[in-house]
């Protein structure tokens, strides 16, 4: 636990800070816009146009954008979801643009037997028929990188290496990749290093504990401290989400505590 000094100072804030809407399912989305304030930031992560208007109205920022996916499993390495997938796209990537806000969350899908350079065939094709529309409205896609050994068997997008690979093929800085710690821990560790190499491809950031997926204090294996004062480093200027699933009586003091490990 963090020193009462510390826990009210006022943030450093050279990381902007967000928190995932579904880790807090038992508040409102309301009441989540009051407790970020509360702590001392203004964003919450992976919401849809539904709660926008709730968003705008408490100076809330809708960091990371959804509702145009199919799914984690139906993405764009399956060439039979893209038909669907770019008239959804289409449509969000304006509602996005007119909402005044800037990421939208896409995701590969699932391997389904296939090989993965035809995934990322398959992918580079499906997005190339929204991107040149995003780059117009000045939206951002973001796949997320995901971890296919414990939370989301067979996804496609699970190694740093095969997505920065699709970002390279589509050469925009209008797609790039949500880098998300505790999955990446899993699957290939090395964290610090890879965000060194790989940072340009990398639009966002997820956080929680491994293992577990939980706090992101010392009971878990990741420096995270370490970790954000390395992508700060870099100059990153996007947003740092909390993804953390709360075990403790006082989740919101999770949060709290998470946010002031993070801001260094």
């Amino acid at each position: 636990m963090l020193p009462a000094s510390a826990a009210n100072a006022p943030l450093r804030a050279n990381l902007k800070h967000s928190v995932a809407r579904w880790t807090f399912p038992k508040l409102s989305v309301a009441e989540l816009c009051k407790t970020v304030k509360g702590i001392g930031f203004a964003a919450i992560d992976l919401v849809g146009p539904e709660d926008w208007p709730t968003l705008k109205a408490h100076g809330v920022d809708s960091s990371m954008c959804n509702g145009a996916e199919l799914g984690l499993t139906k993405g764009f390495a399956g060439r039979e979801f893209h038909d669907q997938l770019v008239g959804r796209y289409t449509r969000h990537i304006d509602l996005v643009a007119d909402a005044g806000y800037r990421n939208l969350i896409c995701f590969s899908g699932n391997r389904n037997g296939m090989d993965p350079q035809q995934g990322l065939a398959n992918a580079e094709t499906g997005l190339k028929r929204i991107l040149g529309h995003a780059e117009k409205r000045g939206v951002v896609l973001v796949m997320e990188l995901l971890n296919s050994r414990v939370d989301h068997p067979d996804y496609l997008c699970d190694h740093s290496a095969w997505g920065v690979e699709l970002c390279q093929r589509l050469g925009s800085n209008n797609f790039g990749l949500l880098y998300d710690i505790y999955h990446m821990q899993i699957m290939e560790g090395d964290i610090i290093a890879t965000i060194g190499r790989h940072h340009t491809f990398f639009k966002h950031y997820h956080t929680a504990g491994v293992p577990g997926r939980h706090e992101i204090g010392d009971q878990q294996e990741l420096n995270y401290p370490a970790i954000c004062r390395a992508i700060r480093d870099t100059g990153f200027d996007g947003y740092l989400a909390q993804e953390f699933i709360p075990t403790a009586p006082d989740p919101v003091g999770s949060l709290r505590e998470a946010i002031r490990l993070c801001d260094v």
